[in-house]
């Protein structure tokens, strides 16, 4: 898989935009809320990126945020909703706009996003409920303090079994102290294995 893309941004044509690693230009596919953030043309750019793969493609995401990214992928998820569609509501809303749509219920706010009927939005709001609701408990910024080692070890934890919200719970104490992820991964253990 594909998790992240660095590089130099050598297009961009919504929803397409070409990324220059290394001499070899990804074409990802991006919502209009990551065209919104990128650099000019000519300038580096860091996208994470989700790789969908198909009998009769390889399509490659990409996005602004991990928190972007995570919403695509509960998306798919969606029973009906495709890759597609998913892009169009990631450009229609924004990613805590889209917790408080479904934390409210409020299908008509989705109604206005271009390719959305009322069906579909009420099963979005139904099917989304319970995975964005955890998300919204966990606010982005309960990661954002350690970065990249912080974020490292959560994924760790869940990759050993761990559900998300008790891998953030347990690494949450740890945020503020200056330690590699592996250091990070041990700690939070011991708290999980003490119960």
């Amino acid at each position: 898989m594909i998790g992240r893309i660095a590089g130099t941004l050598l297009a961009k044509s919504p929803p397409m935009l070409l990324v220059d690693v290394g001499g070899v230009g990804y074409e990802i596919d991006a919502p209009m809320s990551t065209f919104y953030r990128l650099p000019a043309i000519g300038e580096p750019v860091l996208l994470h990126t989700h790789l969908l793969v198909r009998e009769d493609a390889q399509l490659l995401y990409g996005f602004a945020s991990e928190a972007e990214r995570a919403l695509f992928r509960q998306l798919l998820k969606v029973t009906g909703v495709g890759a597609k569609l998913a892009l169009v509501i990631l450009s229609g809303v924004a990613v805590d706009e889209l917790l408080a749509i479904v934390g409210d219920a409020d299908a008509a706010r989705l109604v206005r996003i271009p390719g959305i009927g009322r069906k579909t939005a009420e099963r979005l709001i139904l099917e989304l409920r319970e995975p964005l609701g955890r998300m919204a408990s966990t606010p982005a910024s309960a990661l954002a303090p350690r970065g990249d080692a912080l974020q490292d070890a959560a994924s760790a934890l869940e990759a050993l079994g761990y559900k998300p919200t008790e891998a953030r719970a347990a690494l949450r104490d740890l945020a503020a102290e200056d330690q590699s992820s592996e250091d990070l991964i041990r700690a939070a253990l011991k708290r999980l294995m003490r119960g």
